[in-house]
């Protein structure tokens, strides 16, 4: 928290200091923008190949092939997911939510994209249709899809509270990629990651600059809609929160399942290729080892 008083006085030109310009981290002009029209196009004649029911305070993992479109659906009542997504043929490749705000901002919608983890960095996903499109800020400055919460864990819960609680969002993502790679609950964990909340309501207090929550705006029939930009392998937690307008981490809450839709066009969006790896070198600034030296004598 803010301290209420600062321990060091204003220098003379405080003012002056606080009026300068902002600049925007990264200037995203360089970066192709996404072809709606054509990812719109492509959904004439789609056909849903696959659903995946996620149950309440759980989670379910799904695929979805590039070129391909899934939507996140709320069914039955206001609820919110955190979404993660890997690389389906390598887990290391993982969502990155970090590097996605900084480029897009600290909440998402139609147009921006997914972006995955270094070496990789590149786009995983794009949001194709967003029907709560219409929420943008509120007096609060708060917004819907955030990428500037976490997800809800059992290790700050028993921090804060002394308690374990076993079914938060991150718990249930784990034992959803443990379950559906056959491995162990300790092998897989380190790949869960930050994720899109989907749904959410978030943003920070102006006074202290806090994390909050609020009731999410989401109801049935509501969804978020993504085109797989390479194979992925999702996750999907419906939070013990609810609609987070309380608490999370806890059984208190009223909580819903949540529906992922998965859709194969006829064909690809005009134009459209799955993004190749980054192709920074990799070099990070260390001299190349040198070559042998030809022997004169031979």
């Amino acid at each position: 928290m803010k301290r209420e008083k600062s321990e060091f006085p204003e220098p003379q030109d405080a003012q002056a200091r606080r009026k300068i310009r902002p600049v925007i981290c990264y200037p995203t002009d360089s970066l192709e923008p996404p072809d709606l029209e054509s990812y719109r196009a492509a959904r004439a004649g789609w056909r849903k190949v696959d659903e995946v029911i996620v149950p309440p305070r759980d989670a379910r993992c799904f695929h979805v092939p590039a070129g391909s479109f899934f939507r996140i659906v709320s069914v039955e009542g206001p609820q919110v997911g955190d979404l993660n997504l890997w690389a389906a043929d390598d887990i290391d490749e993982r969502f990155f939510s970090g590097k996605t705000r900084a480029l897009h901002g600290t909440h998402l919608s139609t147009g921006d994209r997914l972006w995955s983890s270094l070496p990789y960095l590149r786009p995983m996903a794009t949001i194709t249709q967003d029907t709560l499109d219409w929420y943008g800020f509120d007096e609060w400055g708060g917004s819907v899809h955030d990428v500037i919460g976490t997800r809800c864990d059992p290790y700050t819960h028993r921090l804060l509270s002394g308690h374990d609680y076993h079914y938060c969002c991150h718990s249930n993502l784990t034992r959803a990629l443990a379950h559906r790679l056959g491995r162990p609950l300790a092998a897989v964990e380190p790949a869960v990651h930050d994720v899109l909340n989907v749904f959410m309501c978030t943003g920070f207090t102006r006074d202290t600059g806090q994390y909050f929550m609020k009731a999410s705006p989401v109801r049935p029939g509501d969804f978020l809609e993504f085109f797989a930009e390479i194979d992925l392998l999702g996750g999907l937690s419906a939070c013990p929160g609810g609609d987070c307008s309380t608490e999370h981490s806890s059984d208190l809450a009223t909580c819903h399942p949540l529906l992922v839709e998965i859709f194969r066009p006829q064909a690809p969006p005009k134009g459209w290729r799955s993004p190749p790896r980054n192709a920074y070198a990799g070099g990070h600034g260390e001299a190349p080892p040198a070559t042998a030296a030809a022997d004169p004598s031979s």
